[in-house]
């Protein structure tokens, strides 16, 4: 099975005693109150899925990622991890604090050991990472909300953060595990943010033809608006695997993160986690976690040939679509006939079919899936 990214999988789970101490003198620390964005980095930091990382970066890591999209000791990573605090926040401590870590009841998450606090430049941050300054792209927006000052220090878990969907909540021990139970030595992943159509099955099915296992791991956490309900995505997945896929090929679970939208940059960052869950493939297709029209819509692929060294392998699809002639699901390569010929799954026809509460067309779309999506009376969020 694959090696972890940086060779080693991060484990930052204090053992109980250490956790029950903490607690017990929990009123001698300085407290950060996070949002819940924050708090599923704190959990994918804890639980080894961002290996290597042990924590929020600090200022050397955050200029060295954001100039080369590598770290300091030279292990690829696409964009700064870090954490953001109000100038005034940031008065109330010193490098070398210990600081607790809460969501938004106050509720102890992780202890920090703050090892820098810096400025940054909002627009060099959001220009290198997305590649634009415009307040439109929801990345953009989102780095020109935060606070004034950043935080690096080593994290440690104090209470693991409640799962969206516990039961599909597993970490990288566990599905390195499970795989091996499983005797998949080989397995590639499948990144999404939306329910599945036909393009995605065949692109999934196709994947799954080389190596041992499938696993179908979509985005829980923040999205923008008009993109589907985490639960929408989860159960259309679910009958979908039930109905069309052999049990003992697939595995679906969550991926707890927020979308940020970064094209190719988000998809080496996709691929690095999905590494760390123990895949050697990815499945990277058109205008992978792009938005409008900031991104080439082959960049994803492109930008994989700059990273030789990541370990897992891209599978790459330039583009598919259902040939009315060859009567199959296709891709560019294998089917010649003409434009005319093909339906290229456009996500805004499935949208506005399923706004009007009408299944897409069968061809596009299993009616199993859109039978779960037409049940909400909004399946998108809003």
């Amino acid at each position: 099975m694959i090696q972890p990214h940086g060779g080693s999988l991060i484990n930052k789970d204090l053992p109980k005693v250490e956790k029950e101490r903490i607690l017990r003198e929990i009123d001698e620390f300085e407290t950060i109150q996070v949002n819940p964005q924050t708090i599923k980095v704190i959990k994918n930091i804890g639980f080894g899925v961002f290996s290597p990382l042990e924590g929020f970066m600090n200022e050397n890591n955050y200029r060295y990622v954001l100039e080369h999209m590598y770290l300091e000791n030279n292990v690829a990573w696409p964009f700064p991890i870090v954490l953001d605090v109000s100038e005034t926040k940031a008065k109330s401590f010193n490098v070398d604090d210990r600081v607790i870590l809460t969501d938004l009841t106050e509720k102890p998450i992780a202890l920090m050991d703050i090892e820098d606090i810096y400025t940054y430049d909002k627009k060099e941050f959001a220009k290198k990472v997305y590649g634009t300054l415009d307040r439109d792209h929801p990345g953009v927006d989102s780095v020109f909300k935060m606070h004034e000052k950043l935080i690096g220090g080593e994290i440690f878990l104090i209470n693991e953060p409640k799962a969206v969907f516990p039961e599909l909540d597993l970490k990288p021990i566990e599905t390195r595990v499970l795989f091996k139970q499983k005797k998949w030595d080989r397995v590639v992943a499948f990144q999404t943010r939306n329910p599945p159509h036909l393009g995605h099955e065949y692109v999934q099915k196709a994947g799954l033809t080389y190596v041992d296992g499938l696993f179908i791991n979509p985005v829980i956490g923040k999205k923008k608006v008009g993109d589907f309900l985490d639960e929408v995505i989860i159960k259309s997945y679910q009958v979908l695997i039930d109905e069309y896929y052999p049990k003992d090929r697939v595995v679906l679970s969550t991926f707890e993160t927020e979308m940020r939208y970064a094209g190719p940059k988000e998809a080496i960052f996709h691929a690095i986690a999905r590494k760390n869950y123990g895949c050697d493939h990815i499945i990277i297709g058109r205008d992978h976690a792009g938005v409008g029209d900031y991104y080439g819509p082959y960049d994803a692929h492109e930008i994989f040939d700059h990273f030789p060294d990541l370990g897992i392998e891209p599978i790459k699809f330039r583009s598919f679509s259902k040939c009315s002639k060859c009567n199959a699901v296709v891709n560019d390569k294998i089917c010649p006939h003409p434009p005319e010929m093909h339906n290229y799954f456009s996500g805004t026809e499935i949208r506005t079919a399923l706004q009007s509460g009408k299944p897409p067309d069968p061809e596009v779309m299993r009616p199993e899936v859109a039978k779960v999506i037409l049940q909400y009376k909004n399946p998108f969020v809003s």
